[in-house]
């Protein structure tokens, strides 16, 4: 054919057109690397123009990171020349004219042409193909909709956390997946998806194909197309019911910490309190029978007297509970077969409940011994069958259980408390109301109480709760409205056999009246009465207000009992003992405390060979205490 000199020939021409028409970018590459051709998808794919391309070198097109070992690449190539896949097992990468990178596939293709070999690579962006991929893959559900909703693709993930094939929802409304009192938060979020917004790390459920429910992290995407609109809607979700069951458990344990702080804080309130009361019920107790023995013959002012020494006494009562709570009262514990306590007060209680409640007992197989105060435990026994009976006006069961049991580390993360090691357990289980979780995140709290104005103080758990957490246990309390609830009280075991089960013999009356004693306390209203009380039993008494004094009457008096108050400024009536003892080996100690502190033995327990009594004492108490209290024989010389 004819034409000017510049016209491309036909041939030429119509390879041109071929080149151009191909769907994937083509680059032709002489040996030395020189890029001799390239189509309209190349100018496209990489962003240059024919005229920037031709003539440059072909590493112009390589990332930087592999723009080193190209040139050998390429040279093994030309010296190999076959048409196959470049960095077959190897991710290959395009580099953009303006600096980003690309997942490239590229084949290679040796052509012969007139001016020698030229190598052909066409190039194809892999992006969607391995974007697909990691979709396809990938753990997390991702799903795409479009706007209204439909499903249009369905990942193995979504298969897995949906129970449901890809098969059976493509095609199907999302919606499906909602359940119902989710679904007004989730056409919000997709609505907002649909405006453009990106919604992140929004907490749901979603529902399986067998119906249950799993809570789900979703993060909701707008799908655009080339032009910017919002064609559909990305969804990835990731199942968090683990995460969320994690949460919820450390949530639980911290706010049981935070319960025992607060009733650590409330127990040293009460027994600070209980101990002042203490004091004053003393006071009133005695004066009340002093007062009562110059009546005689006025029997209404008897009566009257009777009812304030009633009142005190049901005061001493509480405050006896509150320093239970506390944590502030005297213990003397011994070795205890739990199922032989439980034997002892199962004849009262089967008095106690009524006979609308069956009491049922299941004794451990193995004897549960501890180390405990006898009339503390029966007092947590009791108080807990007492609280189930009202929890079942109408009647049910009543059942007590013990256990020898031995605490995991796991089991001890779930008590705060308790530490791994071998516990006594005792179950008190009734089948009567329940408690609501608002009840139940206070019932150790003093005087809290569900119950009718004038029939609980609201002490009951609170006092078993001081019990058990100073003899180094916990409580815990299972309880759904209408099912009932069990508490179960953990102790730690003896190390004692149940054999070694006895207490040490009285001591033996000290003999007749005569004895001088030295009184110490700095109240004085109690040191008044308390001189008061011994003296009109025959003994011949010394009063101090506090230690200094003790100390100074001591030096130049027969002493062959001291009668000491526990808490006291400067000296401590423990500090005061040790001091006397030493000056003066032959002197008996008695102390008299509302509440010990801690200072007369390990965990508020009596030391070997220590006395008590605890305020607020009658008459009668202390007298007792006193004739019962033999003196030490002397030191040998």
């Amino acid at each position: 054919m004819g034409g000017g000199g510049d016209a491309m020939p036909y041939s030429d021409q119509v390879f041109r057109a071929l080149l151009d028409a191909a769907p994937d970018a083509i680059v032709g590459v002489q040996p030395d690397g020189t890029i001799a051709l390239v189509n309209k998808q190349t100018e496209a794919l990489f962003g240059y123009t024919r005229d920037e391309l031709v003539g440059q070198s072909i590493e112009i097109l390589v990332p930087e990171s592999a723009r080193a070992i190209h040139p050998h690449h390429r040279q093994g190539f030309f010296a190999h020349p076959t048409t196959r896949p470049m960095g077959a097992g190897m991710e290959l990468s395009g580099r953009r004219k303006d600096g980003s990178e690309f997942p490239a596939e590229i084949s290679l293709s040796a052509i012969v042409t007139d001016d020698g070999l030229l190598v052909s690579a066409a190039v194809r962006d892999g992006t969607e193909r391995k974007q697909a991929a990691i979709i396809s893959s990938s753990s997390d559900a991702i799903i795409s909709t479009d706007l209204q909703g439909v499903i249009r693709s369905w990942n193995r993930g979504a298969e897995l956390l949906h129970a449901h094939p890809a098969a059976a929802m493509v095609g199907r409304e999302v919606w499906v997946l909602v359940p119902d009192d989710q679904l007004a938060r989730e056409r919000d979020a997709f609505a907002r998806a649909v405006r453009g917004e990106r919604v992140a790390d929004h907490e749901t459920t979603r529902r399986r194909a067998d119906g249950s429910v799993v809570d789900v992290s979703c993060t909701l995407s707008p799908l655009t197309d080339p032009t910017g609109a919002v064609v559909g809607v990305s969804s990835f979700a990731q199942d968090i019911t683990s995460r969320k069951r994690v949460e919820a458990e450390r949530q639980k344990l911290e706010d049981r910490l935070h319960q025992s702080e607060r009733l650590e804080s409330l127990g040293q309130l009460a027994g600070g309190v209980a101990h002042d009361f203490n004091n004053l019920l003393a006071v009133i107790l005695n004066y009340a029978s002093f007062a009562a023995e110059g009546l005689e013959g006025n029997d209404a002012a008897r009566e009257d007297i009777e009812e304030i020494r009633l009142a005190a006494e049901r005061a001493a009562r509480l405050t006896h509970q509150l320093l239970l709570f506390g944590r502030r009262e005297t213990t003397e514990p011994e070795v205890l077969d739990l199922d032989e306590v439980v034997r002892d007060v199962e004849r009262l209680l089967s008095r106690t409940i009524g006979e609308h409640v069956d009491l049922v007992v299941h004794p451990a197989p193995e004897p549960p011994v501890l180390r405990a105060d006898r009339g503390q435990l029966e007092q947590v026994l009791v108080n807990l069958a007492v609280n189930a009976r009202d929890a079942m006006p109408d009647g049910g069961v009543l059942t007590i259980e013990t256990a020898a049991i031995a605490i995991d580390e796991d089991s001890a993360r779930l008590h705060p408390g308790l530490h791994p090691g071998s516990f006594v357990q005792l179950s008190v289980s009734d089948t009567g109301n329940g408690m609501s979780p608002e009840v139940l995140d206070h019932a150790f709290e003093p005087f809290f109480t569900t119950k009718p104005k004038g029939e609980g103080t609201g002490l009951g758990l609170a006092t078993i709760y001081g019990i058990v957490t100073e003899a180094g246990g916990t409580v815990t309390i299972y309880s759904e409205p209408g099912m009932g609830t069990t508490v179960r009280v953990y102790l730690p075991a003896a190390a004692e056999d149940a054999d070694a089960l006895a207490a040490d013999a009285p001591h033996a009356p000290a003999g007749p009246t005569g004895q001088t004693i030295l009184v110490v306390e700095d109240e004085a209203a109690i040191l008044k009465v308390t001189a008061r009380i011994l003296t009109r039993n025959g003994y011949r008494v010394l009063q101090a207000s506090n230690g200094a004094e003790a100390l100074e009457l001591a030096a130049t008096e027969t002493v062959d009992l001291v009668l000491t108050d526990v808490v006291m400024p400067q000296m401590s009536g423990r500090e005061l003992a040790e001091r006397l003892r030493t000056e003066h080996p032959g002197v008996a100690v008695l102390f008299m405390s509302g509440y010990s502190q801690g200072v007369l033995g390990p965990q508020r327990g009596l030391d070997d060979g220590v006395a008590l009594v605890q305020k607020p004492f009658t008459e009668q108490s202390l007298v007792e205490k006193v004739r019962a209290l033999r003196p030490p024989p002397p030191a040998p010389l």
